[in-house]
């Protein structure tokens, strides 16, 4: 399966080849109760949010992280 922006931050979650990749960029994901709220988005959905670039996650961050992410999944 290969990601894209659609696909939802659950789906990388749920991936144990993915998720400490996310852990590296983000560290604390996967233990943050507030995750719950957003694992139902999709990666465009986040990076649209504003508060998504105040916290470090651009577009252009997260399309890195795809290509990461496709060379593993």
């Amino acid at each position: 399966m290969a990601y894209t922006l659609d696909s939802t931050l659950a789906d990388f979650m749920d991936d144990p080849r993915v998720l400490p990749l996310l852990e590296k960029q983000f560290p604390g994901i996967a233990a943050n109760p507030q995750v719950s709220m957003v694992k139902g988005l999709s990666l465009r959905m986040i990076v649209s949010n504003p508060l998504a670039a105040q916290m470090g996650l651009t577009e252009e961050k997260a399309n890195a992280l795809l290509a990461e992410v496709n060379k593993i999944a």
